[in-house]
């Protein structure tokens, strides 16, 4: 499993480690996006897994998905390649767990956060900047409601709100908080004490625990996912920020 090219896969010992490798900021592209769907189907039906574990090369988790991948010509295959892979995170019954060693931004906290369990370091930052730049993260706003409240929630969705560490802890958004120092070996440690439990027990009590939140995550983001192509993507406020980030400016505001 380790022929691809934006991603290093080692699976084996009851979990599959994911790191994404597309340096500097993994960011997540069209075709980067196609190749983890196809990964993450690849390990769907693998019962002899109880873990996966995504993480990332460099200093960054992920600056989250290319902007230019919004424009009017591309944002349909980007949203269905995008949400793709939260709706197959959501089928697997392998508890996933997201290690957060630096900034994950957009997309990038989106992936993390859609993640059972989220190790952080305590250099990583969470933020959903999306705003602007003229639209919003249907994900997070399907998920964060439930994980945080909606009051914080939209505090990063609407806001466009940057939560270091200690602080995404205290609100519930990560599990558990490391020192950059040690992280990859308390990460290591953790997923160590994964493996010393039952597979199918541990797949079956996620699946328990999911019966209702899956449910209401996944109507959630349909309905999301309709409001940003059918009402979002109409206004010209969208494509103006998408144009003034691409174009290195500040965006003018028509509010339409």
């Amino acid at each position: 499993m380790s022929d691809y090219e934006y991603f290093d896969v080692c699976v084996g010992d009851s979990v599959a480690t994911i790191t994404m490798n597309r340096p500097p900021l993994n960011v997540l592209d069209n075709p980067m996006m196609e190749e983890f769907n196809d990964l993450l189907e690849s390990l769907q039906g693998n019962t002899q897994i109880c873990g996966i574990v995504i993480g990332a090369s460099g200093k960054v988790f992920s600056a989250g998905v290319d902007v230019s991948d919004h424009t009017a010509e591309k944002v349909g295959d980007m949203i269905m390649l995008f949400h793709g892979i939260f709706r197959k995170l959501a089928e697997t019954d392998a508890l996933t767990i997201a290690a957060v060693h630096g900034a994950a931004l957009g997309g990038g906290c989106e992936l993390a956060c859609f993640c059972d369990i989220v190790l952080a370091s305590d250099r990583a930052k969470f933020a959903q900047p999306e705003v602007m730049v003229g639209v919003f993260p249907p994900v997070a706003a399907s998920i964060l409601p439930l994980q945080i409240g909606t009051k914080k929630a939209i505090e990063l969705t609407a806001l466009g709100g940057t939560i270091d560490a200690s602080e995404a802890l205290r609100i519930g958004l990560v599990n558990q908080v490391y020192s950059a120092d040690t992280f990859e070996s308390e990460v290591a440690a953790y997923v160590d004490g994964l493996r010393k439990l039952s597979r199918p027990v541990v797949r079956m009590a996620k699946r328990a625990t999911m019966l209702v939140a899956k449910d209401q995550i996944l109507a959630h983001l349909e309905r999301a996912e309709h409001l940003y192509l059918g009402e979002l993507m109409k206004l010209s406020d969208a494509h103006e920020g998408i144009s003034a980030f691409m174009e290195k400016r500040k965006p003018v505001w028509s509010h339409s």
